[in-house]
């Protein structure tokens, strides 16, 4: 008999509920997430020879309990939350939260959906998403610190222009200015500081994109070979694909960048409209391709002119060279796959 068996993981607990083929509840189990509860948790579930584990956010929240089953030979597929979320408001509990009836609506989730992602052991790819994600974060501390320096020296040194990037003027005219009272004494502290905090993530940033260079270059992807994607591009692309082979299709991965417009339709009335879903970070990355390409001799701006000239405007245009991106991107990832399954063989 195969069975089921859904985790609702946390921080400190994991709750799960062992299903059947019928889904009826053979067992349920709270377990800490502490080494002692792992191995606990891992015994339990090989109660059952035909076994599948269905963990909520494997990818998130549930990531530490995914990469432990993986590592000890099981096999887990990822349920996303709204999937699990839809059960349990559909379900007659009336909506009612608790970990136990959490992890039955993630069986339930799990045992309607044929096409889960099966959870991977965590590779290079999840290297290049730590290394991206930590940039993002920087670089918005930097620019939050840039926006508060700024501030603070428009009320030092009225009248002076000052460029944004430009700490090497600030700190030059800081020099000038005369704390002759508490509130400049403090001012101008506080511009020293944040000329110091930023020199420290400049520095940060470097050594970071140097990390990401030395990933990128290990990955052996020919991603940036693609006009428009550099180093950073190619890693948070990398990153956030993962396993490029869990997308069946060109479409299928468009419609997970949020390039593939959705459909509105209406009785006889057949339209489309932007998509707002999917992995916006993936979005964004092949919106920064097409800027690129649409600015130079590129086959990219061909396409785009050749848009135009059917009479879209350029929003539309510009849309459409990002599912053509999307497109070669999708093809350029998958032939990387099959080269490195070729290597290893």
């Amino acid at each position: 008999m195969s069975i089921t068996i859904a985790c609702d993981a946390h921080k400190t607990s994991v709750t799960i509920a062992v299903l059947d083929e019928r889904r009826a509840v053979l067992h349920q189990q709270t377990f800490p997430t502490n080494r002692a509860g792992r191995r606990d948790l891992i015994a339990v579930g090989r109660r059952w020879p035909e076994r599948r584990w269905a963990v909520e956010g494997a990818a998130g929240t549930g990531a530490p309990v995914a990469q432990v089953l993986v590592a000890a030979g099981e096999h887990v597929v990822d349920v996303p939350a709204k999937l699990a979320t839809r059960v349990r408001l559909l379900s007659t509990g009336h909506g009612r939260k608790n970990d136990r009836a959490d992890a039955i609506a993630i069986g339930i989730a799990a045992l309607d959906n044929d096409r889960l992602t099966t959870v991977a052991a965590e590779n290079h790819a999840t290297t290049l998403r730590l290394l991206a994600d930590r940039r993002d974060d920087l670089t918005r501390q930097r620019t939050q610190s840039l926006n508060r320096l700024h501030d603070v020296m428009a009320h030092l040194t009225p009248g002076e222009k000052i460029p944004r990037a430009s700490l090497d003027t600030a700190t030059l005219l800081l020099r000038r200015v005369r704390s002759s009272d508490p509130v400049t004494k403090t001012r101008r502290q506080l511009a020293v500081d944040l000329i110091a905090d930023i020199k420290h993530l400049d520095r940060t940033l470097a050594r970071l994109e140097q990390q990401t260079l030395e990933a990128i270059t290990e990955s052996r992807t020919t991603l940036t070979e693609l006009f428009g994607i550099g180093p950073v591009l190619a890693a948070k692309i990398i990153g956030h694909v993962g396993d490029i082979t869990r997308f069946a299709n060109k479409d299928r991965f468009a419609s997970y960048t949020g390039t593939a417009p959705l459909e509105a339709s209406s009785g006889e009335v057949t339209r489309h409209r932007l998509s707002r879903v999917g992995n916006r970070q993936l979005n964004s990355a092949l919106y920064i391709m097409a800027l690129s390409q649409i600015r130079q001799p590129t086959p990219g701006q061909d396409y785009y002119r050749r848009k135009l000239a059917e009479g879209k405007s350029r929003r539309e245009a510009l849309r459409c060279v990002k599912r053509r991106l999307s497109d070669l991107v999708y093809r350029t990832l998958l032939a990387d796959h099959q080269h490195r399954l070729a290597t290893e063989t």
